[in-house]
């Protein structure tokens, strides 16, 4: 088997407060193959975002922050690298799509200003000029219709679904072998999100990109990836490809999760009037909830 694009391995994390160490991650091990796209699953706090964060050498510094395990970039343990070369890598070899995509942009900057940053990443010495056709040429690839208007706006004049695919532009832009995408698409309407994810699953297979998928939307990663990992208060409790977990999921939390995505059924929306207990009793009462069950 060819190398990874990322290999972690035991990945723990706390952070120390006034009561002592609070253990966020509990050895956290995945990898991605060339090409691959990855899903890491579970519920808001889970550990999903901290792990992509770590992998892009967000946390290291803070003081507060425990970090042990490895965490190999393409054969690279991250872990040596000095911080400046470990920050080369941001924008070029790797790069992040966040959630929310307007409050991630820099409202005091045109969308041109901030694609020539991305640029002058991976080129220092890039020319306005070049910069500005690069920038055109990966705005259409998300189809932007009229990118020039684009470049020349800032964050606030476009629409979210607008920004996000300038997000993925500017993330995709310089050829990165691995995105991290941190619940793409969940600031968006789900007509936009679908659009939005379509292109971007399109233009990772066109370069081969490795992709760590964060969601909970077990319906979005269905549809979007390979292989899927289960976390569930920074565990790993499940993993397989998609196929195979959505057909046979085997740990409780992965069919609790699984339980929750709404489904199209003849039943209509409940009643305002209607005992809460009475919906709401089917998902009490399912087994995955068992506290006991969910780390086994």
């Amino acid at each position: 088997m060819s190398t990874p694009t990322l290999k972690i391995e035991n990945l723990r994390l706390g952070f120390k407060t006034y009561d002592g160490l609070v253990e966020v991650l509990h050895g956290i091990s995945l990898h991605i193959q060339r090409g691959e796209r990855v899903a890491l699953v579970g519920e808001s706090g889970s550990g999903k975002s901290v792990t992509a964060r770590i992998v892009l050498g967000m946390l290291q510094s803070l003081k507060t922050a425990r970090i042990s395990g490895t965490v190999e970039f393409e054969g690279t343990d991250l872990e040596k690298l000095r911080y400046a070369e470990r920050h080369k890598l941001r924008g070029t070899k790797m790069s992040m799509i966040f959630q929310d995509p307007t409050s991630s942009l820099n409202p005091v900057y045109t969308i041109f200003t901030q694609f020539r940053e991305v640029l002058q990443r991976a080129e220092p010495g890039i020319s306005k000029e070049a910069a500005r056709r690069k920038a055109i040429s990966a705005l259409a690839d998300v189809s932007i219709n009229e990118p020039e208007r684009v470049l020349d706006s800032y964050a606030f004049q476009l629409s979210g679904g607008m920004n996000q695919r300038v997000m993925i532009a500017m993330a995709l832009v310089n050829n990165p072998a691995l995105l991290l995408a941190d619940e793409p698409g969940t600031a968006l309407d789900v007509t936009v999100q679908a659009q939005t994810l379509k292109l971007m699953s399109e233009l990772v297979e066109k370069h081969r990109t490795s992709v760590l998928f964060i969601s909970h939307n077990l319906g979005v990663v269905r549809e979007f990836a390979d292989r899927v990992y289960v976390i569930y208060k920074g565990n790993i409790v499940e993993q397989g490809s998609t196929e195979s977990l959505f057909a046979e999921p085997r740990h409780p939390y992965t069919r609790a999760l699984l339980a929750a995505v709404p489904r199209i059924t003849g039943g209509g929306i409940p009643d305002i009037s209607d005992d809460p207990a009475t919906f709401l009793a089917p998902l009490v009462a399912h087994p995955g909830y068992a506290e006991k069950e969910l780390l086994a």
